[in-house]
C-alpha cells in the first residue's frame, strides 16, 4: 500500500511540475501529463511498478470523462448545430477516415487495425479548440460557431464509433457482422433504459437529491458506475455507459451543478490516463515506423485542414472561414486516444499502434496550438494562395441605384442583427454585409438589401455605395479587419462616420486612433 501511495504521489506532483511548465510555455496540459508517464514509466525512470492499479485508476478518468461529455452533450445543444456544422462534421469524419484507411494500408497495417487508426485520425479536441477560441473571443464569431458545432458532431460519432467498434471483440470472419448487429441491438438497448430512466426515475430522485450537495455529487457519479458496469456485464464498454449516464441526466435542472462538481475529480483521474499512456509509449517500436508517423501526422496538419476547407467551399463560405475553421481540425483528440485505449484493451491493436497514436498527438497536439493561436497572421501570408476554395460571388445587391444617405452593416450575427432591426425600424435604409451563406438567405428572405462578402474585399465596399453612406457600423471585434476597413476608406477619400466592435480597450485605443467614430463593447 505504501508503495502505491508513493507511486501515486510521484505521479502527481511530476505532472503537476510538467503542467506549470507546460502552461508557461503555452502548451497543452495534455502534453506535460504524456511525458510525466513517459518519464516516470518503465522504460525510463521505472518508478510505475504497479501499472495494473493505476490503469484501474485512468478508467475512471475515462468513464468521468465521458460521463460529462453526455451530460453536456443534450439534445437541444444537437438541435441548435444547425445544417452547415452537422455536414461538415459528419464530412469531415467521413473523408477522413476514409483517406486515412487507405494510407495506413499502403504502410501494412490490418484491416482492423487501420480502422481503428483512421477513425482516431478523424477527431479534434473539443476542450483544446474551445480553450484557444474562448481565449481569442472567437467562440461567438462564424468560423468559432462553425468550429465548435463540428465539434460536437465530431464528439457524438466518436461515442458512436466506440459502440460499433466494441462490437468486433472476439469477432472475426462470418461472425463478425452478427457481432455487430448483436452490439447495435444491446445498444439500443440500454438506450431505451437510460431514456426510460431519464423520463421517469431520476427526476423524482434527483429532486430530492439536491437538497444536499454531497449526496448529489455522490447520486451523481454512482449512477455513473452504476450504468458503466451495467453496459459491461451486457458486452459493451464502460465508456459506453458512462456516457449514456450521463445523456440521461442531461435534461435535469441540476445539469451544470452535476457537471461543476464532477470536473475536478474527472480532471484528477484523467491526469492518470494520460500518465498511463505516456508510461505504454514503446519508442523502440515505433524505430520502424517513422515514415508512417511522418506522413499520418502531415495528414492530419495538413491533409483535415484541406478537407474542411473543400467541403466548405462547396457550401458556400469564403475561404477565410474556411481557413480558421480548417486549422481547428490539425490535431487529434483525447477521444482519439481512448478509442486506441479501448482497442488496446479488446486486442484488436498492438502497443505499437497506439504508440503511434500517442505520439501523433502529440505532434499535432503541439503545432496546432500554434496554428490556431497565429490563424490570422497564417491567413494573412497564405491567402493569395487560397482563392481556390472559395467559389465567386454570384449574389448582387438589389436596388443599388437607388441608395443614398444609408447605413452599411459589416456583419449580421447577433449584434448586426439588432443593429439592423432598429435601423429598420426608425426608417433607415440598411445594407447587409455577411460572409455566412445563411446569413445572406435569410436577409433575402426578409427583403433586407445585402451582400455576400467580405467587410475587406473592395470591389463588395464599392457595390454598398459605401461613399453615399451615411454611416457605418462593423460587428466584427477583429482589430486587423477593422483597421483595414478604415485605412481602405481612408485611402479613397471617402468620409463617413464610422463605428466599429473592440473585444479589449487595447483594441479599442487602436481603432481610436486609426480614426474610428466610435468604438463598440458588447461584452460590458
Amino acid at each position: 500500500m505504501d508503495n502505491f501511495f508513493t507511486e501515486i504521489s510521484l505521479l502527481i506532483i511530476v505532472a503537476t511540475a510538467l503542467g506549470i511548465i507546460a502552461r508557461w510555455l503555452k502548451q497543452p496540459s495534455i502534453l506535460a501529463y504524456v511525458l510525466a508517464g513517459v518519464i516516470l514509466g518503465p522504460h525510463w525512470l521505472g518508478i510505475i511498478k504497479q501499472p495494473e492499479f493505476i490503469a484501474t485508476l485512468s478508467s475512471f478518468g475515462i468513464a468521468l470523462l465521458l460521463f460529462l461529455v453526455g451530460l453536456e452533450l443534450n439534445l437541444v445543444k444537437l438541435k441548435a448545430i444547425g445544417k452547415p456544422s452537422l455536414y461538415l462534421g459528419i464530412g469531415q469524419v467521413l473523408f477522413t477516415s476514409i483517406i486515412g484507411y487507405i494510407i495506413i494500408r499502403l504502410f501494412g497495417a490490418n484491416a482492423i487495425a487501420a480502422l481503428y487508426i483512421a477513425v482516431a485520425l478523424t477527431f479534434s479536441s473539443t476542450i483544446i479548440i474551445v480553450k484557444l477560441l474562448s481565449e481569442q473571443r472567437s467562440l461567438d464569431s462564424l468560423h468559432g460557431r462553425l468550429a465548435v458545432g463540428m465539434l460536437l458532431v465530431q464528439d457524438f460519432l466518436a461515442i458512436l464509433a466506440l459502440i460499433i467498434l466494441a462490437g468486433f471483440n472476439q469477432a472475426n470472419g462470418a461472425a463478425l457482422t452478427s457481432a455487430i448487429l448483436l452490439t447495435i441491438f444491446k445498444g439500443t438497448v440500454i438506450v431505451v433504459i437510460a431514456y426510460a430512466a431519464s423520463r421517469w426515475i431520476l427526476p423524482a430522485l434527483f429532486s430530492r437529491l439536491a437538497r444536499q450537495d454531497e449526496l448529489l455529487l455522490l447520486a451523481s457519479v454512482s449512477w455513473a458506475f452504476l450504468f458503466s458496469i451495467f453496459a459491461s456485464r451486457i458486452g459493451l464498454s464502460l465508456e459506453i455507459g458512462a456516457f449514456l449516464a450521463g445523456l440521461s441526466l442531461a435534461p435535469l435542472p441540476y445539469n451544470l451543478e452535476i457537471s461543476g462538481k464532477i470536473k475536478g475529480l474527472r480532471d484528477f483521474f484523467i491526469t492518470i490516463f494520460f500518465i498511463v499512456l505516456g508510461s505504454q509509449l514503446v519508442f523502440s517500436a515505433i524505430g520502424g515506423h517513422y515514415a508512417a508517423l511522418v506522413i499520418l501526422s502531415l495528414f492530419v496538419l495538413i491533409g483535415n485542414p484541406l478537407i474542411v476547407m473543400l467541403i466548405l467551399r462547396r457550401m458556400g463560405y469564403r475561404k477565410r472561414t474556411s481557413f480558421l475553421v480548417g486549422l481547428t481540425v490539425a490535431q487529434i483528440s483525447e477521444f482519439s486516444l481512448i478509442l486506441m485505449a479501448l482497442g488496446f484493451r479488446l486486442g484488436h491493436v498492438s502497443a505499437t499502434d497506439v504508440s503511434l497514436v500517442t505520439l501523433i498527438g502529440v505532434i499535432t497536439i503541439t503545432i496546432s496550438t500554434y496554428f490556431i493561436t497565429h490563424g490570422e497572421r497564417l491567413y494573412r501570408w497564405l491567402s493569395p494562395l487560397l482563392s481556390v476554395f472559395e467559389l465567386p460571388s454570384k449574389i448582387e445587391l438589389t436596388e443599388a441605384k437607388g441608395l443614398t444617405n444609408h447605413v452599411v452593416v459589416f456583419g449580421y450575427h447577433r449584434l448586426g442583427e439588432h443593429i439592423v432591426a432598429a435601423l429598420q425600424k426608425i426608417g433607415k435604409s440598411v445594407v447587409v454585409v455577411d460572409f455566412n451563406p445563411v446569413a445572406i438567405k435569410y436577409l433575402e428572405s426578409q427583403g433586407i438589401p445585402c451582400l455576400y462578402g467580405d467587410m475587406n474585399d473592395l470591389e463588395i465596399i464599392e457595390k454598398t455605395k459605401i461613399n453615399k453612406a451615411s454611416l457605418v457600423i462593423s460587428t466584427n471585434s477583429h482589430i486587423f479587419d477593422n483597421l483595414r476597413l478604415m485605412q481602405n476608406l481612408k485611402i479613397r477619400g471617402i468620409k463617413v462616420p464610422t463605428y466599429v466592435t473592440a473585444d479589449t480597450w487595447h483594441d479599442a485605443r487602436d481603432l481610436y486612433a486609426a480614426g474610428a467614430s466610435y468604438v463598440i463593447f458588447p461584452h460590458y
